[in-house]
């Protein structure tokens, strides 16, 4: 398919009917027709998850923003986001163009590619859920695993219960990864708060030595004038006195 023939229009539907109606949808997908369509759906709906989570991180939400990203670290999001989608698309294809041979599916790698492409539909959902600390990233995992199984199921006609017990497996090993990873962040990014605070607390404390040094070296000055007045006038008072 050309470019020129991509029906743009169409894609705000396609988008609804991948999260409302996910069984119909791959039902009637189409197994073949090009890569172009199914690759800039995939690109606008990364563009709209970047930016979401740029205006979630701008108000200080999500991985954007919540580590001291600034505005800079929100809205580079919104590039780094489809680009990312683009080549995620291929390399997730692969992934799972092997994973359904291996479960028996006859399908071929532009197939498995399409399932994924449109699988990005999902993702501004998932970057609005994902803000939610832990708890967004298993629900990410359990939306994306019941779309997936539902994928394998109509498009690559795998049974219900061997779909379930793979992604499944799959599902609870990159939860748990998933997990894990975020609590190592979370943890480094309060460590390093504390190092930032601790760091600001030396500052002060050295700027109010330096203040305090400072007045102890004008207090001493004004000593050795006083001490030099008054050697003066006891030197004067002495000549006075012969």
């Amino acid at each position: 398919m050309e470019p020129k023939g991509i029906n743009f229009a169409a894609m705000p539907q396609t988008a609804i009917n991948v999260v409302t109606k996910p069984a119909e949808f791959f039902q009637e997908m189409p197994k073949t027709g090009g890569f172009p369509e199914p690759l800039i759906f995939a690109v606008i709906m990364g563009l709209i998850a970047g930016i979401i989570q740029a205006i979630l991180g701008f108000i200080g939400l999500g991985h954007a923003g919540g580590y001291d990203g600034g505005v800079m670290g929100s809205f580079s999001v919104i590039i780094f986001m489809p680009i990312a989608a683009a080549i995620g698309s291929f390399i997730g294809a692969a992934i799972f163009f092997v994973i359904w041979k291996l479960m028996g599916s006859q399908e071929n790698y532009e197939t498995a590619f399409r399932c994924g492409a449109y699988l990005m539909a999902l993702s501004p959902i998932t970057s609005i859920v994902g803000v939610v600390p832990y708890a967004g990233g298993i629900i990410t995992m359990a939306i994306y695993i019941f779309y997936i199984v539902t994928a394998s199921i109509h498009v690559h006609h795998i049974p219900s219960q061997k779909a379930w017990l793979v992604f499944g497996i799959i599902g609870i090993v990159f939860g748990a990864i998933g997990l894990f990873s975020e609590y190592k962040i979370r943890h480094m990014a309060s460590s390093m708060d504390q190092w930032r605070q601790r760091g600001e607390e030396y500052r002060k404390s050295a700027r109010d030595m330096g203040k305090s040094s400072e007045e102890i070296r004008q207090q001493a000055e004004k000593m050795v004038e006083q001490l030099k007045e008054q050697a003066e006038e006891a030197k004067r008072q002495a000549q006075r006195n012969r």
